[in-house]
This record gives C-alpha cells, sequence and structure tokens, in this order.
C-alpha cells in the first residue's frame, strides 16, 4: 500500500510522541554516582595538592568532573564539560567563590547546563 504524505505525517508525529519520551526516561537513571569516590574520607583529603572531582552527578549516565589543582589554585572562574562516557554533553561553572570553598576543603554542589532537556546537580569535592 502506498503512503500518502498525510499518512506519512500522521505517523511520524505519533511516532515521536511516543520516542522523545521514552528516550528521556531511558537517558536518565536514578544513579547518583560519579568519577569521584563517595566513601572517600573528608578529613584526608586535599583540593590544593590533589585536585577535586564530582562524588556525585544526579541521575547521572556516564557524566563525569575532574578539577585540577591549578585551576582550584588559581580560583579564576572556570566552566566544565562533564560528558564523560554520556553520549552528550553538559558544563559547569566554577566561580571564584566555589574555588574558595574548595580551598576551604569544604564539599559545594552546582547545578549544570540544561542540555537534551535536562541538567543535573553535581557535588564537588577534594580529591
Amino acid at each position: 500500500m502506498k503512503m500518502n504524505r498525510k499518512t506519512f505525517i500522521k505517523k511520524s508525529a505519533g511516532a515521536a510522541l511516543i520516542t522523545l519520551p521514552l528516550y528521556g526516561l531511558v537517558s536518565c537513571n536514578n544513579d547518583d554516582s560519579a568519577n569521584g569516590d563517595p566513601n572517600a574520607d573528608p578529613d584526608s583529603t586535599d583540593c590544593l595538592n590533589n585536585g577535586a572531582n564530582a562524588t556525585a552527578i544526579s541521575s547521572n549516565h556516564g557524566h563525569t568532573l575532574v578539577v585540577a589543582k591549578a585551576d582550584i589554585d588559581a580560583g579564576v572562574e572556570k566552566s566544565y564539560a562533564i560528558q564523560g562516557s554520556s553520549g552528550h554533553n553538559h558544563t559547569i561553572v566554577l566561580s571564584s567563590t566555589n574555588f574558595e570553598t574548595l580551598k576551604s576543603e569544604k564539599t559545594l554542589k552546582v547545578e549544570s547546563s540544561r542540555d537534551s532537556s535536562h541538567r543535573h546537580d553535581v557535588t564537588v569535592s577534594c580529591a
């Protein structure tokens, strides 16, 4: 049977309405892990000597973050890509205030950019 333009558009729109929400459910799960060690002893970490990383990323699906010790020492606002093994990227921005927090060996939480119809909360801790 030959498909006309109207039928094609209806079927394509219907498929998109089903596929897009399903993609959102599959791509974002409830894994909040990250590349850092969430069990690391906060008393033995040192941002100025070891840098920092993400110890948690909400609904993570492969994103990672590593902050170099030189960046923490410089303390100048910087943007980081957190794509990791995910099929898409997000960015976070660490401000000079955030770097002061890390220099004080404290953990902080920042929000990622909204990409692929979602965002993440990123917990950054000293390594």
